[in-house]
């Protein structure tokens, strides 16, 4: 994180989008995650070993100067944050003025880290969003970790199971694929885990089963039409 705040600062634009800063993350392989804009979740973060990257207008409201700044320490007898901040390696800001400065982006504040690792505060919305940006540009293992341990952490997630079988199956893993397509399809009877198990069952060979699927997802508007065309083929076979 500290070299990624030095690669997406851009001055000529009064600072980089939340989007590129994101994007960097991604870029550098880390899983990047909102945290909530409490200065209690930063510190928090912080303790738990994981410097936290922080958006501030270190200008005025009608005349923003946008800053990136990753925040790598505290000190609460001083009421101080440790920053690193551009070509500062340690910068010292009293936490009031760190709480006014960050408050005019919102709080927008993010963690990164490796695959299958998530931050400490983060919430389930936060980590649905940063699995699905991260898969984007993930390899199949990366995607698999980054699933897997999303879906420990909130089994009864759809996304995140639909993401965790998508990644089992890109990795080459079908019968876990069609593991995890079955629990998240009998769990919440989604049409789109049912199509997804009735097409993996079919590769597998395991017809009858793919029909069974299949037959469940017929007559959903979304999905309906895939689960006829699994089924047609289950029907047809040799």
């Amino acid at each position: 994180p500290t070299t990624l705040a030095d690669e997406v600062f851009l001055p000529a634009r009064g600072g980089s989008l939340q989007a590129e800063m994101l994007a960097g993350a991604r870029r550098h392989g880390a899983v990047a995650t909102q945290i909530p804009g409490t200065l209690d979740a930063v510190l928090r973060e912080v303790a738990a070993g994981h410097v936290v990257a922080v958006m501030q207008n270190l200008g005025l409201s009608f005349a923003p100067r946008w800053h990136y700044a990753v925040v790598v320490g505290y000190e609460l007898d001083a009421g101080e944050v440790l920053l690193r901040s551009g070509s500062t390696q340690r910068d010292r800001m009293l936490m009031r003025t760190f709480e006014h400065t960050w408050a005019r982006s919102g709080f927008w504040a993010f963690v990164a880290l490796p695959p299958g690792q998530w931050p400490l505060t983060a919430q389930e919305t936060a980590v649905v969003e940063a699995a699905v940006g991260f898969e984007r540009s993930a390899t199949p293992a990366q995607a698999l970790r980054t699933y897997g341990s999303a879906v420990q952490r909130w089994p009864g997630n759809l996304t995140l199971a639909i993401g965790l079988g998508n990644a089992a199956y890109a990795s080459g893993d079908k019968r876990r694929a069609a593991e995890v397509f079955r629990a998240a399809a009998e769990r919440h009877d989604s049409a789109a885990a049912w199509v997804n198990l009735a097409t993996v069952l079919l590769e597998l060979g395991e017809h009858d089963a793919a029909i069974t699927a299949a037959q469940r997802a017929v007559n959903d508007v979304a999905w309906g039409a895939q689960a006829r065309e699994v089924l047609a083929q289950a029907t047809r076979r040799p």
